[in-house]
């Protein structure tokens, strides 16, 4: 007998997760979401359709909703279901999540009450902290019910002048708070340097912001996704953009099947409300990953944000110069024309990107220069800003000064 989630998107019913006995996973729309003149579908990958879709196509929308790897092995133990059942887990954690979507039972009533938190002091604050990795998102807790994607450990918490609450019973959260990645104690600064650097030269991105919560620093994001106006808070759809194609969150990466840049910019072309400002924007963050070394920038790392009936490019996020840290993967997520090494990509791979993204060739090869320029030029901005960040900022000034020598001398 097929088991039953109920989705709602915003606050209305959009349609059914169902599990059959063989724990193959099906989705279909409800008939009066569909009538709705306003309806908008989940995904890209699930367009609006009476027919149902059925494994494995649901598993790119609706599995990449889910924490990964390590963390999510860890909450599969914590609650006693398998790691790799999408809806036991989305059963589970399913209340807040990114974007506007939310799981409950079959039947069960969409909670129309005042939103519930449970406030926390700043030890209350840390003590969840320090205990990530063993609870992640504090899965199995009573009435706790959070989702976020990715590795790292993290949690969603609703932050205002009188604190920080977690979300009780499906209440939705304001910001998402990120302690260091083990064996990597720095990777808060950097990761704030990287985003106020992104911000620096133009970028739109996601707010930060460094918090010391008990001698843990923690770097605070505000999410984009979420509004607060007189209503309360408001969610806000969004998907990233493996979600948007399709595409499990286990082949992220473009050399196991995950997201190319050419995939990317016709997505983005396709579905953009705007996009002669939506366009430059991914072609400057591209550059600007290239740039600073983010070598992990993959396509769960890029999302598309539904608001006012409009699809646009989300603000940036998860920007981190992980060619600071030689253990990890040189390799860049994403191929620039072809080569996935950094110090490989000359003028032409940009050339090559350029028609690949159906974009001017002479143009890309000038924003390269400009953002490297824009980029070199900030720099001091931030390191005044956080003058812990001195090592880390000469590395990155040093790596673009190689790297835009490459493509200024080598056509």
């Amino acid at each position: 007998m097929a088991r039953k989630l109920d989705v709602y998107l915003l606050k209305h019913f959009a349609g059914q997760l169902t599990q059959n006995d063989s724990g193959e996973l099906g989705f279909s729309y409800a008939a009066e979401w569909l009538d709705n003149s306003r309806a908008v579908p989940l995904s890209q990958s699930l367009p609006l359709q009476t027919e149902p879709f059925l494994n494995p196509g649901c598993h790119g929308f609706f599995g990449g909703l889910l924490p990964e790897e390590a963390k999510r092995e860890r909450i599969a133990k914590n609650l006693g279901i398998s790691k790799k059942n999408d809806f036991a887990m989305l059963a589970e954690i399913g209340g807040e999540c990114a974007g506007a979507v939310t799981f409950l039972p079959e039947g069960q009533a969409l909670a129309t009450d005042a939103p519930d938190y449970k406030a926390l002091s700043e030890e209350g604050l840390a003590e969840v902290l320090r205990d990530l990795s063993k609870r992640p998102l504090l899965a199995g807790e009573e009435g706790i019910r959070l989702s976020l994607a990715g590795a790292q450990d993290k949690i969603t918490v609703y932050r205002s002048k009188d604190g920080f609450s977690i979300p009780l019973n499906g209440a939705p959260s304001t910001h998402i708070l990120k302690p260091a990645i083990e064996r990597f104690e720095d990777t808060v600064l950097n990761e704030a340097v990287c985003m106020k650097l992104a911000k620096a030269i133009g970028l739109p991105v996601a707010d930060v912001e460094i918090l010391n919560i008990k001698d843990i620093p923690v770097l605070s994001v505000k999410r984009y996704d979420r509004l607060i106006n007189e209503d309360g808070i408001q969610r806000l759809h969004q998907e990233d953009f493996c979600q948007a194609l399709g595409i499990v969150s286990e082949m992220k990466y473009q050399n196991e099947g995950g997201v190319s840049l050419e995939q990317a910019f016709a997505l983005l072309r396709s579905v953009s409300a705007v996009p002669a400002l939506d366009l430059p924007h991914l072609l400057d963050a591209v550059i600007f990953n290239y740039l600073i070394g983010n070598n992990d920038a993959h396509g769960k790392n890029f999302s598309l944000l539904y608001s006012a009936e409009q699809i646009r490019l989300a603000p940036f996020y998860d920007l981190l110069c992980t060619a600071y840290y030689p253990e990890l993967a040189t390799k860049m997520a994403m191929k620039i024309g072809g080569k996935y090494k950094p110090n490989d990509v000359y003028a032409q791979h940009f050339e090559k990107l350029a028609k690949e993204a159906g974009l001017s060739r002479p143009i890309v090869l000038k924003r390269v220069i400009t953002v490297a320029d824009k980029t070199l030029s900030c720099l001091h901005e931030v390191e005044t800003m956080m003058p812990d960040s001195t090592k880390l900022i000469t590395f990155i000034r040093e790596r673009i000064e190689v790297l835009k020598a490459c493509i200024v001398v080598i056509k």
